[in-house]
């Protein structure tokens, strides 16, 4: 026969003891359990109904008992006349409880152990009636018609409710986890996952930064629902992984106004913090020359190793122009380019402003004031592109490996080549390790506004991780021993 086809029910023949009736065919009868059950579809040849959703058992009067209605049929609600005639007339209700109950104890019930000199022959003993006594009467002897319920309903309405209340507490349980920088405390794969961050130490000593700060809020109003530290960490969670920000209300519990109001809010209190503070001069060759790696013995008068990157965007197909000037023949794609500076350490010194992707490396050296921040007797390093030896001030000098001008590399020229390569790799691996931040990878519409304090922002942070090179952070090590 199958499965019961009332609402909600999920009794089987095969498995439950409850007897199933056939749906009746046509007449009446058919119209009037099609009303009780209430189903917006039509029943089949094969629909059955179990004797749980019939009183007592029984078909005649059709189904009545379901899942939405068993619960509002209270069994002490029915009321007969005689009780509701007393109630008026002001006589006691027998369901209330009597304060005292005078008992005829006949001699012969006092147990031969009692002293019987304390007790009269014939007594009458006053004693206490709990309310649950009276309460506790058959229902006929109150004169009250209780609807009659089959077991097998009772136990059909406790597994749906059961079910039910295992249901709200998964849901409970879920919507209690929010997702916060306290779920992750502690747990450094997690803290690089959502914050590029390489450790809880470092998040929390960069939220001591910001702590005390008198945040002004860029939408005018200050957000109230997370914690300061929770917004610190959706923002980073935002540059990390770049999740849209309707993902990020979800996760963080809060509207997608308030996430748009703490990403903008705090990629510039990052940019103020670190970069502004941190990265706005470039270090002098003599202090790269206190922690200068093996590989740059030979460009110990290296500033910087620089190299442009590219951040893909999206542009209106409106503005025509902007799509040209945004397009880029390298990437074959819209982006802004922006120029890295990396001193021999690997630390990043320098990141321009984003131009858009059309233009050249060398406009983007000439109008970034990079070329201001150099000195005599500075060397930069390049990649062999990178042609701008004519816009360095004097006294400047580029190094880049060699053009092939004959059939093939002299060795002095091969030597070059690789000793240039083994000092140039480490821009390309702060690059790298810069576009973990996602944001970089794909700079969405909401951000382009901002994207030169997006840029120096995630530049910042990079450097917030452990050193690039394994040189110079044994350096460190043997320093904090």
């Amino acid at each position: 026969m199958g499965m019961c086809w009332a609402p909600d029910c999920k009794h089987y023949s095969t498995r439950d003891k409850c007897h199933f009736f056939s749906f009746p065919k046509s007449g009446k009868e058919r119209a009037l359990w099609k009303k009780l059950l209430r189903r917006d579809v039509e029943p089949g040849p094969g629909a059955y109904v179990c004797s749980c959703h019939f009183r007592d058992g029984r078909k005649e009067n059709g189904p009545e008992l379901f899942l939405h209605n068993i619960a509002k049929r209270a069994y002490f609600q029915v009321e007969s006349p005689e009780k509701k005639k007393m109630k008026k007339q002001g006589l006691p209700s027998c369901s209330s409880s009597a304060e005292s109950l005078s008992v005829d104890i006949p001699e012969e019930t006092v147990p031969s152990t009692m002293n019987l000199e304390e007790v009269p022959s014939t007594s009458t003993a006053v004693v206490a009636a709990p309310a649950d006594i009276i309460q506790d009467a058959p229902l006929e002897s109150m004169g009250v018609q209780a609807p009659l319920v089959s077991h097998a309903a009772l136990e059909a309405e406790m597994y749906f409710l059961k079910k039910e209340n295992a249901e709200l507490k998964a849901k409970i349980q879920y919507l209690t986890v929010r997702f916060c920088y306290e779920n992750v405390q502690g747990n450094d794969k997690l803290i690089v996952l959502y914050t590029g961050l390489p450790n809880s130490q470092i998040f929390e000593a960069l939220f001591h930064l910001i702590e005390k700060l008198d945040i002004k809020y860029y939408h005018k109003w200050t957000v109230q629902k997370l914690t300061r530290i929770d917004q610190l960490f959706l923002t980073l969670v935002k540059l990390r992984l770049n999740f849209p920000q309707l993902d990020l209300a979800q996760r963080f519990g809060v509207a997608q106004s308030t996430v748009s109001n703490i990403i903008l809010t705090f990629v510039h209190v990052i940019y103020e913090i670190l970069y502004k503070q941190f990265m706005t001069t470039m270090p002098s060759r003599e202090k790269n020359k206190s922690c200068l790696p093996t590989c740059f013995s030979n460009f110990t008068n290296c500033r910087a190793v620089l190299d442009c990157t590219e951040i893909f965007t999206v542009v209106s197909r409106k503005s025509m122009s902007t799509q040209k000037l945004t397009y880029s023949t390298y990437k074959h794609h819209n982006t802004f380019k922006g120029l890295i500076g990396v001193a021999p350490n690997g630390v990043i010194t320098f990141v321009s402003d984003l131009y858009v992707g059309s233009t050249s490396d060398q406009k983007v050296v000439l109008n970034c004031g990079i070329i201001d921040m150099l000195k005599t007797g500075d060397m930069i390093l390049a990649d062999k592109g990178f042609l701008i030896q004519n816009i360095l001030p004097p006294g400047v000098t580029l190094n880049i490996p060699p053009f092939l001008s004959n059939v093939q590399f002299t060795p002095e020229q091969v030597k070059c080549t690789e000793n240039i390569a083994r000092a140039r790799i480490h821009v390309e691996r702060a690059i790298r390790r810069l576009k973990c931040y996602h944001i970089l990878n794909f700079l969405p519409e909401s951000l382009c506004h901002y994207g030169d304090i997006v840029f120096k922002a995630t530049a910042a942070l990079t450097n917030l991780q452990f050193p690039l090179i394994k040189e110079v952070a044994e350096l460190f090590q043997d320093c904090d021993d």
